[in-house]
C-alpha cells in the first residue's frame, strides 16, 4: 500500500464512522488475495467513501475506475486519485480503451478493482440500478481468470442525494452493502466480444447485483432496469 492510499485510510476510515452506520454483509466472499472484479451498484457520491471502507473491512485495498474528470478536482479528491494510482476513464474519446488495459493490469497483478457498471450515479427514481455499461463484460472477458464479484449497497442516498439536492449528515446514516457468490461466468469463455455476448454478460452481473440491492432493502427487485435518460 502506497503512502497516497494510507493518508486516504487514515483520513476517511474515521470519517466513515463518524458519519455512517455499516451494516456489512458477505465480507468473506472479497477474496483475500489475488485479483478480483467487483461490481456494485451507484447511488450517491458518497458510494466511494462507504464502499471503499467496505473493501478495506474485507482487508484488501480498493483499485478504482474513475471518470477522468475526477482527477483534476481540487485537494485532496484529485491528488488521492493521482497518487494511489486510480484508473482514470476517459469517456468518448480515443483513450478510452486504456483504462481497460490499465484494469486488465491491476488484475494481473492481483488487485481487486472497482467498477460501478452504470457508469454514473442511477437515474431511477427509486434508487434501483439502472441499465450498465458493458464495459465490465469486456474486462471479465479479459481475464477470464479472475472471479466477478457482484455487491448491493444502500443508504448512502439518504447521505447525499445530489440530484435532488440532499444533504443529511446527521443523525448518522445507516448504509448497509452485500456481497454475492462469484458469478459463473463459463457459458461466455472464449466468446468474442460482440454485441450480443457483452449485452447478455452485462445483464447477468446487473442481475446479481439488483438482487443483492434487493436482499438490503427487503423487497422484490423491478424486472427490468431504468435506461439512461436522454442526453
Amino acid at each position: 500500500m502506497g503512502p497516497y492510499l494510507r493518508f486516504a485510510i487514515v483520513v476517511l476510515y474515521p470519517l466513515t464512522t463518524l458519519l455512517f452506520k455499516v451494516r456489512w454483509r458477505g465480507l468473506d466472499r472479497i477474496p483475500a488475495s489475488g485479483g478480483a472484479i467487483v461490481a456494485v451498484n451507484h447511488i450517491s457520491y458518497a458510494d466511494p467513501i462507504v464502499f471503499g471502507r467496505f473493501i478495506w473491512d474485507a482487508g484488501r485495498s480498493p483499485r478504482y475506475l474513475a471518470k477522468s474528470s475526477l482527477f483534476s478536482a481540487p485537494f485532496p479528491i484529485g491528488w488521492v486519485l493521482k497518487g494511489a494510482n486510480q484508473i482514470p476513464v476517459h469517456r468518448g474519446t480515443v483513450n478510452a480503451g486504456e483504462a481497460l488495459q490499465a484494469a486488465v493490469d491491476a488484475l494481473r497483478r492481483g488487485e481487486v478493482v472497482l467498477i460501478y457498471p452504470e457508469g454514473t450515479v442511477t437515474r431511477d427514481p427509486d434508487f434501483w440500478p439502472m441499465q450498465a455499461k458493458t464495459g465490465i463484460a469486456r474486462l471479465a472477458l479479459m481475464v477470464p481468470e479472475v472471479p466477478v464479484i457482484p455487491v448491493g449497497q444502500w443508504g448512502a442516498q439518504n447521505f447525499l442525494d445530489f440530484y435532488a439536492k440532499r444533504f443529511r449528515p446527521l443523525p448518522r446514516t445507516e448504509v448497509t452493502a452485500s456481497a454475492g457468490e462469484p458469478l459463473d461466468l463459463s457459458d461466455f469463455a472464449g466468446k468474442p466480444p460482440t454485441r450480443e455476448v457483452l449485452q447478455a454478460m452485462t445483464e447477468k452481473i446487473m442481475v446479481a447485483v439488483r438482487s443483492e440491492v434487493a436482499g438490503l432493502r427487503g423487497e422484490p427487485a423491478p424486472e427490468t432496469f431504468t435506461r439512461w435518460p436522454a442526453a
